[in-house]
């Protein structure tokens, strides 16, 4: 019998051992980064770049299914794919989604190009998160399949957007189906500077709320025959504000209230205002639950003694952590065997996918620089692209080294 590899040839009536045939190029995550962006997929329509990434994980052997939710009034689409059928199950979970292109003239090269220039691939979604994508693609596919567990893809068309269709369905779906994954990493671009500087290992929580003081208009010559709801407003928000929130806890900073908008809609210097608003969102650390800051929110405006009214506005959501372990360890001890340094467990930032997929699983975001992203001229170095692709692959391999100890690649 031939050798691993290896197949037969008759010559004559001779049976000759015919060479090993060489082994298949891994794939390239420049070039499938460059198509990703060549797709363009403005939220939420992302069909054409999750049918690239469907097209090659099917081709590889994944089992691939297509999921399409409308409950925010515009179907959007996403795939979950798996091969393997045991576990654990290591998923990584992204979006192709992207946001608007901006002023698409000031680009240097087009936003949907892909172009490869002085050592760096343009286009919008290089950054976030295409190329984190592609990165997990190609290592994905260079391992193959695992001998014992499994590897999956949750890609998302509804990131960007209003999130409501996106990854929350399909995390959902799952657990319907009892299909159950262990561990998750995300792809977002969670490097300020350099690639190697952070990992997320958490995420704040995000809470936001809308005041509104009625009061009655009138002529400011004439004031007894108003009610000026701006006094009232401003005692609100300087009660709001007066005292930090906490001081932060062991891995998270302190939270923060930020009023960010304040409005009478009135355009005139003589017209006392029927009615003033102020909208704030508050990024809270594990200190608070949910209800246990809306009610700190509510304490302080009632300790002003002024009427008002208050609505929180959905989409709002708790801080997590994923708690140092092995594999915390695992994804920082990749990390640090490409850039040298390990990285900065972090949880600070704005609110990602993350908040959905923690109530599946333990999951640690790591992706690329995330200085461009959403900027005129987004662009990733290459060279930190195939970096990355080499820190996927190191994890992927730890993970199954450390998780399924028989397994490795099929």
């Amino acid at each position: 019998m031939a050798a691993d590899g290896e197949g037969l040839k008759r010559k004559g009536a001779v049976m000759t051992l015919a060479p090993p045939s060489p082994p298949a190029a891994p794939p390239d995550p420049v070039a499938l980064a460059a198509a990703l962006i060549r797709a363009p997929s403005v939220t939420p329509d992302a069909g054409a770049a999750l049918e690239l990434v469907a097209g090659r994980l099917e081709a590889a052997g994944y089992a691939v299914e297509r999921l399409t939710f409308d409950t925010g009034g515009v179907p959007v689409g996403n795939l979950y794919a798996r091969i393997g059928d045991a576990g654990p199950n290591l998923c990584f979970a992204g979006h192709v989604d992207v946001v608007p292109v901006g002023q698409e003239a000031a680009w240097r090269h087009g936003p949907f190009s892909g172009a490869v220039a002085d050592g760096l691939l343009y286009g919008r979604g290089a950054v976030d998160m295409k190329g984190a994508v592609a990165a997990f693609l190609a290592a994905a596919l260079a391992y193959g399949r695992p001998a014992q567990g499994s590897l999956s893809f949750l890609i998302t068309g509804d990131e960007e957007g209003p999130a409501l269709d996106g990854t929350v369905k399909v995390v959902e779906w799952l657990m319907a189906r009892g299909e159950r994954v262990d561990h998750c990493i995300v792809g977002e671009p969670t490097n300020p500077q350099a690639l190697g500087d952070a990992f997320k290992i958490g995420r704040r929580g995000s809470l936001s709320g809308r005041i509104t003081v009625a009061g009655k208009q009138g002529h400011v010559a004439y004031p007894h025959l108003a009610d000026n709801p701006v006094p009232r407003l401003v005692r609100l928000l300087s009660g709001l504000i007066a005292a930090p929130l906490d001081a932060g806890s062991a891995f998270f900073p302190p939270s923060n209230l930020e009023v960010v908008s304040v409005d009478v809609g009135n355009t005139a210097f003589n017209v006392i205002p029927a009615e003033a608003q102020a909208t704030f969102n508050v990024r809270f650390n594990d200190t608070f639950t949910l209800d246990g800051l809306k009610a700190e929110v509510i304490r302080r405006l009632d300790a002003a003694g002024t009427p008002y009214e208050l609505a929180f506005q959905p989409g709002a959501s708790a801080s997590f952590l994923t708690a140092p372990g092995r594999f915390v360890d695992i994804v920082a001890e990749a990390v640090a065997a490409e850039t040298g340094r390990r990285p900065e467990a972090s949880t600070s930032g704005g609110t990602s996918d993350a908040r959905f997929i923690k109530d599946l699983c333990p999951v640690v975001e790591f992706g690329l620089v995330g200085r461009t992203m959403h900027q005129v001229d987004e662009a990733t170095p290459v060279a930190d692209l195939e970096a990355l692709t080499r820190i996927y692959a190191g994890l992927i391999a730890r993970y199954f080294a450390a998780f399924a100890p028989a397994g490795g690649a099929a």
